[in-house]
């Protein structure tokens, strides 16, 4: 595993954390601006970019992203509210399964720009709740190739799923956008897959896309948007490559060039954030049991999720911390694998599994990259009721 390095400004703000200032996630805004901004000038002018705020909602984070995205995509009236006042008067995009009432009257009281439906259901609900003019794309589960979901990380659609409508489904939804009702159609969305490379998002854009303006010629609709989802691989083996948003963005040109017309919407999350933020720690014990290394971290997977969540090996970067004013000799590993794991009272609260170090010791730092999207936010926090980490924004 080739480890990703903090930038300048995160090392040296890790540098100066101790004691109960650990564990800290630290967010490289500067650095988070400039990777958004080459992915706006990757992509086609006339693609919308929406960001998912659900891969990372941290206020300053949803500012820094506002110069560069068109709106924002929420999935709960939590999500909703929050984003609403972070970000005010920026359009919101309301998806995700199992709406509720509440949450609906919440969400055409805020003036939400477009609502995502997921089901007949759905839809009759929010026609009967809609007192204004109200946007819908119906989302749908379109079959997918197996090449498709054979590189998907996890997929949503081209499956039985909760997730959207079967195309049969949305073509009995129809009807029930009429002439003198509060529900417009525009579009279609459709968030299928997620963990797809370049050439792979290419042409599940191009599925849907022309299964949308089939489905408009068919019905004689003039649908005018497609909103072809996100889940912009991001992988956590290989922490120093990104997703070929040069190429996507060309994909995407000829996409839309074959369906003139249509606006295309993208709405990715983690592929966005999860590069400029750290989760950094110190080892409070180095211990061997049969054989084998293990590091005892400050907080752990109630802090940070992600690789319980992914079954993966977190990439880190151990940071030495030459002081050591104890009267004992200090606990270390050298040159051998190491089991990077938290505090918790059970033996699934593992970071990293058997990673090879040249030294660690305890009192060192470790700072695990790709850490700001689906980390903090996804974390049982209160499990154990540890102290929750510290919060630094660079750049803000």
């Amino acid at each position: 595993m080739t480890p990703l390095p903090l930038t300048a400004p995160a090392a040296a703000l890790a540098g100066t954390l101790t004691g109960d200032g650990l564990p800290a996630y630290v967010y490289d805004l500067t650095a988070l601006d400039s990777h958004v901004r080459e992915i706006r000038d990757a992509l086609p002018r006339h693609v919308e970019l929406y960001y998912a705020a659900k891969a990372n909602p941290e206020p300053p984070v949803l500012r820094a992203l506002a110069p560069y995205v068109t709106g924002y995509e929420v999935a709960s009236g939590g999500e909703l509210a929050h984003v609403r006042e972070a970000v005010p008067d920026r359009p919101l995009a309301f998806g995700g399964p199992g709406k509720t009432e509440t949450e609906l009257r919440r969400a055409l009281e805020l003036g939400v720009e477009r609502f995502h439906v997921e089901s007949e259901h759905e839809l009759r609900l929010l026609s009967s709740l809609a007192d204004r003019p109200v946007d819908v794309l119906l989302r749908v589960n379109l079959p997918l190739t197996g090449e498709a979901l054979g590189g998907a990380a996890l997929a949503m659609g081209g499956r039985p799923s909760p997730f959207g409508l079967d195309p049969d489904r949305v073509e009995r939804c129809l009807p029930l956008f009429t002439p003198d009702g509060p529900l417009r159609l525009r579009g279609v969305h459709a968030h299928l897959a997620s963990g797809l490379d370049a050439p792979a998002q290419t042409a599940v854009a191009a599925r849907i896309a022309d299964w949308t303006r089939a489905l408009s010629d068919r019905h004689g609709l003039d649908l005018t948007e497609v909103n072809v989802g996100g889940g912009m691989g991001v992988d956590y083996t290989r922490p120093d490559t990104r997703f070929d948003w040069k190429a996507y963005g060309e994909g995407l040109a000829d996409v839309a060039d074959r369906n003139p017309g249509l606006t295309l919407r993208i709405e990715p999350g983690r592929a966005l954030t999860a590069y400029c933020g750290w989760y950094v720690t110190e080892v409070l014990d180095l211990k061997h049991s049969r054989g084998e290394a293990f590091a005892v971290l400050r907080g752990g997977t109630h802090h940070l999720r992600t690789p319980a969540a992914k079954q993966h090996d977190h990439p880190f970067q151990v940071l030495p911390a030459a002081d050591w004013d104890r009267d004992w000799p200090r606990p270390a590993a050298r040159g051998e694998p190491v089991t990077l794991v938290g505090q918790l009272c059970t033996p699934k609260d593992v970071l990293a599994r058997g990673v090879p170090v040249g030294e660690l010791r305890a009192g060192d730092r470790v700072a695990f990259a790709m850490a700001g999207a689906y980390a903090w936010n996804i974390s049982h926090h209160d499990f154990l009721m540890h102290p929750e980490p510290g919060f630094h924004y660079l750049g803000e």
